[in-house]
C-alpha cells in the first residue's frame, strides 16, 4: 500500500492528513480515496496537483509499497 498525504482543503474534506490505501497505479489509489472519503473529497481532490515521491505524476504511474502520494491544493497569492 502507498501512503496518501493530504493538505489544506482536501485534508479537511477527508477528515485526516494521512492514510494508507491500495492501488497498483495512481489512478487506482485515487479511486479508492474517492470511494472512502466521498463526494466532498472528490470535488476538492479534482483540483489538486498530485505528486508521487516528490514529483508530479500522471494517473497511470505504477505504485509500490512505501510510495508517498501527496494531494496539493491550488495555491493563490500575490
Amino acid at each position: 500500500m502507498a501512503r496518501l498525504r493530504l493538505f489544506g482543503p482536501v485534508r479537511e474534506a477527508a477528515g485526516l492528513g494521512e492514510d494508507e490505501l491500495p492501488g497498483e497505479t495512481l489512478d487506482e489509489l485515487l479511486a479508492a480515496a474517492r470511494e472512502r472519503y466521498g463526494a466532498r473529497f472528490s470535488a476538492v481532490a479534482e483540483r489538486c496537483v498530485v505528486w508521487v515521491n516528490g514529483e508530479a505524476a500522471p494517473g497511470g504511474t505504477p505504485l509500490v509499497a512505501g510510495d508517498e502520494v501527496a494531494l496539493l491544493p491550488p495555491v493563490s497569492g500575490g
